[in-house]
């Protein structure tokens, strides 16, 4: 069995007196692709905050790539984790490259007297191929369609070559066809880094890349249901989780929800 990468044990978590999650469990190992699914405010963002090592718990213990919360230099480790968000806070006109490489110092501006070396140029372009935008390699963030921006914040989240890769609802603000080619990338991209582990947070099943190994299913910041993805994402623990009657059907390995048309839960 592959090494854990990241381990939540009993979590609890509380915000100005206001209970958030209540012993939240979760063992992610390499090479596994979770999907954490709920609804609008079930707690999923404060998790990926301790998966992202942003945030101390208010009870339970942490442990990412093998170290514990509380007791490491939480700046240090966050550069071994690469993170995608489609929120990206960029306003400058760098370039695709420059975005890309942004990922080996963990900021998001190029850093002053910061130069990147000829290897790590080649890999941010490497990358860069890998994710499809060969052809828009010295574009600048602006003129980037949000498909574009997607693709290039995953490149930028691999430059580092981390062992854990966090997707914070990566196809927000897509259309359909920029959906399905980020999601393409990220299938690809588990066939290539096979011990790569990722966790994807969304309330869509429709945006579950077909690799998705893993579900962990919350709501109200309690565990609806957790394991391989087959068992945790049902009919019955959706409908429970969402609180609305949810028919979830799967074709091939794309996932797919309806409400089920005058029934109530």
């Amino acid at each position: 069995m592959n090494e854990p990468v990241l381990e939540l044990r009993d979590v609890t978590f509380r915000r100005d007196g206001n209970p958030i999650l209540h012993g939240i469990d979760l063992t992610v190992r390499a090479g596994e692709h979770w999907a954490l699914l709920g609804p609008n405010g079930a707690g999923k963002s404060t998790i990926l905050g301790f998966c992202g090592a942003k945030t101390h718990p208010t009870s339970g213990t942490v442990d990412v790539l093998g170290r514990r919360l509380g007791r490491v230099d939480l700046q240090e480790l966050r550069r071994e984790i690469g993170q995608v968000d489609p929120r990206h806070p960029l306003h400058s006109r760098l370039t695709v490259r420059e975005v890309v490489l942004t990922g080996l110092t963990g900021t998001i501006e190029t850093p002053m007297r910061w130069s990147p070396s000829a290897a790590e140029i080649a890999s941010a372009d490497a990358l860069i191929d890998d994710v499809g935008l060969a052809a828009r390699r010295d574009a600048t963030w602006p003129t980037l369609s949000q498909g574009e921006r997607g693709r290039a914040l995953i490149a930028r989240a691999l430059v580092a070559e981390p062992r854990l890769l966090l997707l914070d609802e990566p196809t927000t603000g897509l259309d359909v066809a920029a959906r399905e080619q980020l999601l393409e990338t990220l299938d690809d991209l588990a066939h290539r880094a096979p011990d790569l582990a990722s966790i994807l947070v969304t309330h869509h099943l429709e945006e579950l890349p077909e690799t998705t190994s893993h579900a962990l299913v919350i709501a109200h910041g309690r565990v609806v249901a957790s394991g391989p993805v087959d068992l945790a994402v049902t009919s019955e623990t959706i409908t429970n989780a969402f609180e609305h009657a949810i028919a979830v059907t799967r074709d091939g390995d794309r996932w797919a929800a309806r409400a089920t048309r005058g029934v109530r839960v």
